[in-house]
């Protein structure tokens, strides 16, 4: 049976999202048939004010991962 698991997470988490897909695998046992993402910019607060944004950083991107599996 096809299914699916969605990973989260932030561009400065990176690795933390890595490990928990690699963890997940390991103890799953799945039978991986894709994976495949996207990366994408954080929408700003409401009010219109970002902080980072104006001191002249950039804010950290979304990560999103999906692994398409067979149980």
């Amino acid at each position: 049976m096809h299914q699916i698991k969605i990973f989260k997470g932030i561009e400065t988490d990176i690795l933390a999202v890595e490990t928990q897909i690699n963890e997940w695998l390991q103890v799953s046992n799945a039978k991986v048939l894709n994976i495949f993402g996207n990366m994408s910019p954080q929408s700003c607060p409401a009010d219109g004010k970002n902080t980072m944004i104006a001191k002249g950083a950039f804010v950290p991107s979304d990560i999103l991962l999906v692994v398409h599996y067979e149980k």
